[in-house]
């Protein structure tokens, strides 16, 4: 399987939406809208996996100072910090299909690559209890239960430091 991982663009803004619908209930998925804001503001964190020109998944997040997820970064695209400190990770989706190919980790170990290209302190994310030992294959350190209550849901603090 020849997967092409490249930078979003506003003309992938359809798909990123249908397959974001696809992997997250309606309480957790991004609208459109917010999306769109996503690509626009920070194009240079927000990479589409391909295979033959179709996108089967995608991963994005804004930067900033700290070292946790605050739930107001994910609708407000000015919280971005272009020289932040630390890559957020909002979303790892890859459609149903595609799973346990890979895929994720691939887009994992790329936004990984780009935030350490770029001179970051790291990586964090949110993700749900049974998540946990899946990122932590890649480095990231458990923080504990987050304050995010994002889309209803429990989440836990991870972050890779390099």
């Amino acid at each position: 399987m020849d997967i092409k991982i490249r930078r979003a663009s506003i003309k992938d803004l359809d798909v990123v939406t249908q397959v974001e619908v696809i992997c997250f209930s309606e309480a957790e998925a991004a609208t459109k809208v917010s999306l769109e804001q996503r690509i626009k503001t920070f194009p240079e964190s927000f990479f589409v996996a391909e295979i033959d020109g179709e996108i089967i998944g995608f991963i994005n997040g804004c930067v900033i100072n700290g070292t946790v997820i605050y739930d107001d970064l994910f609708n407000d695209p000015t919280l971005h910090i272009q020289q932040g400190h630390y890559q957020t990770i909002f979303g790892l989706d890859v459609i149903p299909p595609y799973r346990n190919q890979g895929i994720a980790a691939q887009l994992m170990h790329y936004m990984i690559d780009v935030a350490r290209g770029a001179g970051r302190k790291g990586v964090i994310l949110t993700c749900k209890e049974e998540l946990i030992n899946y990122y932590k294959k890649f480095g990231y350190v458990d923080k504990g239960i987050s304050e995010s209550v994002h889309g209803g849901a429990k989440w836990y603090d991870m972050i890779l430091e390099f």
